[in-house]
């Protein structure tokens, strides 16, 4: 049994799980809104924020896709 088993249960993993899960889609969500601020306001493609949003989307529906398959 190696001392991070005994400190961390199941439950930090849990919560550390849905934090990183919420801050992925919040980061993701920023990026593309930031990316459509920019081009209303501004008038200027910001690909680089569009690429942040969009590979987000991409790699998080593959997950859950491949999860689903899995189980």
């Amino acid at each position: 049994m190696t001392v991070s088993s005994k400190v961390l249960d199941e439950r930090f993993w849990a919560f550390r799980q849905r934090s990183t899960s919420i801050a992925g889609i919040i980061s993701a969500v920023l990026a593309i809104v930031l990316f459509e601020y920019r081009l209303i306001v501004n008038h200027v493609y910001r690909w680089d924020l569009l690429a942040i949003g969009v590979t987000f989307v991409v790699v998080k529906l593959a997950i859950m896709g491949w999860s689903y398959l899995r189980s």
